[in-house]
Parts: structure tokens; C-alpha cells; sequence
């Protein structure tokens, strides 16, 4: 993978964490529901956050060609 795409997939990355922790999208997980026992919310936060790390790391250490 050259700099430069990995460059711009991080960019894209980095977007759509900031609409993914933005308020309107936010405001679709505030509900009284709970997953597995968890409140909605804080559970769909861990969530969105581990799976943003996870491409993160994916992304960053995918080999280049």
C-alpha cells in the first residue's frame, strides 16, 4: 500500500469517527434499551469505538505491496 492511500483511508478513518461521535448520529443510541443487560448507549459507544480501533490497527499494519 503506498503513503498516500494510506494517508487517504485514514483521513476517511478519522471522518467518520467525527460523524460517528457527533451529536445527531449519537442521538439515535439514546434510548431505554439495554443490550445484554447494558444500557443501549454506553454499549453502542464501546462498540463503535473498539470497531474504529480495530480498522485503525488494521490499516496501519496491513503489509505494503
Amino acid at each position: 500500500m503506498t503513503v498516500s492511500l494510506r494517508t487517504q483511508r485514514l483521513l476517511a478513518l478519522f471522518a467518520a469517527a467525527l460523524l460517528l461521535f457527533n451529536f445527531p448520529l449519537l442521538a439515535l443510541w439514546d434510548r431505554d434499551a439495554t443490550l445484554l443487560g447494558l444500557p443501549l448507549f454506553p454499549a453502542a459507544l464501546f462498540v463503535v469505538w473498539g470497531a474504529l480501533i480495530a480498522l485503525l490497527g488494521w490499516i496501519i499494519e496491513r503489509p505494503e505491496r
